[in-house]
């Protein structure tokens, strides 16, 4: 190792070592299975010692559970941030909300989506489908659909089921490079458009709200 790889030892408030280790164990977690990655390997990315991880987090587990969580929400915020004139641009806005948080934590992303290594955990497949359905709400709410209406179960299942197409999209883009954004941003926005303007409404009798056409 050397001395440019040592990593370089500083006081940092509580929030920030704590944010460090975080980025530092999803950066590990991207990169390599889970069962190859030990709480040593994060704790030397990050330049503390292996306690300070259980301090912060406790096990590995634990700190990689954290990891999926975060990288796989999808704040009501984001909703508030796209324009209000029509579907088509709403989509697009989405859509490139959605490239641009996963661009921006591209370990993180790929850690979540692909659990690799840790077996079949029923924590992990609870929070992988809690953050499926949380990211369905977050699209139908965009697009002007409302948790009270009666068909949300059915157009929910649907959105759920375009996510397994954004995910190995962000692979091909991220992962494989076979895909670039431009051209990952013009699938999604398409089939979501498609999915909003004619599947739902044939599956259903729902239909987005007037105020969003």
């Amino acid at each position: 190792m050397t001395t440019e790889s040592v990593p370089k030892w500083r006081r940092l408030e509580p929030d920030e070592r704590r944010e460090q280790i975080f980025a530092c164990a999803a950066e590990l977690f991207g990169a390599r299975p889970y069962a190859e990655v030990s709480t040593s390997d994060i704790a030397a990315r990050a330049g503390v010692a292996r306690g300070l991880i259980n301090h912060y987090f406790g096990t590995k587990r634990e700190l990689y559970l954290a990891v999926v969580r975060r990288a796989l929400n999808v704040p009501y915020e984001a909703i508030t941030q796209l324009p209000t004139s029509s579907i088509e641009d709403r989509v697009l806005s989405a859509v490139d909300w959605f490239l641009d948080v996963v661009g921006r934590q591209e370990k993180m992303w790929l850690a979540a989506i692909t659990p690799e290594g840790i077996g079949r955990d029923l924590e992990v497949e609870h929070i992988l489908d809690e953050a499926d359905r949380n990211a369905a709400d977050r699209v139908l709410e965009a697009m002007g659909y409302t948790p009270d209406d009666p068909h949300w179960e059915q157009i929910n299942a649907v959105i759920r089921s375009f996510g397994g197409m954004v995910k190995v999209a962000g692979r091909e883009w991220l992962v494989r490079g076979t895909l670039d954004r431009s051209q990952v941003h013009t699938l999604l926005s398409q089939v979501l458009l498609s999915l909003v303007k004619e599947i739902l409404p044939r599956t259903t009798a729902a239909s987005p709200t007037d105020s969003q056409r």
